[in-house]
């Protein structure tokens, strides 16, 4: 047979226990009313206000500006980096390569430094790259501008703005645009050659080089989907030695964007600054990424070398 369940015996309620309820209940009533008395002064509702749109901030921030799995910064925005290299060991992905002496990279790693461009340099080339992509521009966010085939994004698609604008490309650009783009290329194939200590001559510029502008509007086609993971000497092949000139600033021109370097559980970024050039070897010891932009506008341009000969571009002269 199935227990029987026992009622409690309430106890009678006196005048007692009904005076302790109707204070209890008082209490209850009297403390929204003491809320609204204070929400209603002034000062105090400034201060929740302000409190509310700071913790906002907060968020915000944290969101866009948030570290996204990287364990260590190489280089801060607001930080000036006289020259900061990190060997690390090389791949074997140069062994599937012809390999040329003295060049072939046997001491691999990264590099970053900021005082090799001005960022009064770094202002007038971008301005090149504003010209140029001015006459185009991606659906999809991530415009390319490359001066040495033509190639420039337009809409979903890629064409020859020296075919396609003619003679109007003279009214675009000027001599000392490409003057200026020259000594760039130059100062970067020194720095590198320095910081891998080979011989400028043994670097040969390859394709692709080109200027990028990356803002937040949402992928159109492959093309624009930049965030993703690579090797540039498997995509490439032609690639020994990579760099990246930043034209525009983290945080202050746009949000995410940075540039990411690939390693498990330690992740390393830098952090764009107008005139920072970010080198490295071209194989898998640098894996690397570039975080999609969540805002703003990211200007920067690459500059591939190779150590074959056979693959070298020429600087871009004026049409």
């Amino acid at each position: 047979m199935a227990p029987q369940r026992r009622t409690a015996t309430k106890a009678p309620e006196g005048n007692g226990a009904s005076e302790r309820r109707n204070r209890s209940s008082t209490k209850k009533d009297r403390a929204p009313r003491e809320v609204q008395r204070l929400w209603q002064r002034p000062w105090l509702r400034t201060a929740g206000l302000g409190a509310g749109l700071v913790l906002t901030a907060l968020l915000l921030w944290s969101s866009l500006g948030a570290d996204d799995g990287v364990a260590e910064v190489l280089a801060r925005r607001g930080e000036v980096v006289a020259g900061r290299f990190i060997e690390v060991p090389c791949s074997e992905d140069y062994d599937s390569h012809r390999r040329f002496e003295g060049c072939t990279p046997r001491k691999c790693g990264r590099g970053v430094t900021d005082v090799v461009i001005t960022r009064k340099e770094a202002e007038r080339i971008r301005s090149i790259a504003e010209k140029g992509l001015s006459l185009g521009g991606s659906d999809g966010g991530a415009s390319i501008l490359d001066l040495h085939s033509g190639a420039l994004s337009v809409g979903k698609h890629f064409v020859n703005l020296y075919r396609y604008f003619g003679d109007k490309i003279q009214n675009i650009f000027s001599e000392e645009d490409f003057q200026l783009y020259r000594e760039v290329r130059q100062k970067v194939q020194l720095t590198i050659a320095e910081a891998f200590g080979i011989s400028a001559s043994s670097l040969h510029l390859t394709k692709p080089t080109f200027f990028s502008r990356i803002n937040s509007t949402e992928a159109r086609t492959a093309h624009d989907e930049y965030w993703h993971a690579h090797v540039d000497k498997v995509t490439y092949g032609s690639f020994d030695y990579t760099s990246l000139l930043y034209l525009s600033d983290y945080l202050e021109d746009f949000g995410g964007g940075r540039f990411v370097f690939m390693e498990e559980g330690a992740n390393k970024t830098v952090e764009p600054r107008a005139g920072r050039i970010s080198f490295f070897t071209s194989g898998s010891e640098n894996l690397h990424r570039v975080e999609k932009v969540h805002w703003g506008t990211r200007y920067a341009i690459t500059i591939a070398f190779s150590c074959n000969p056979d693959h070298g571009i020429e600087d871009p002269t004026f049409p």
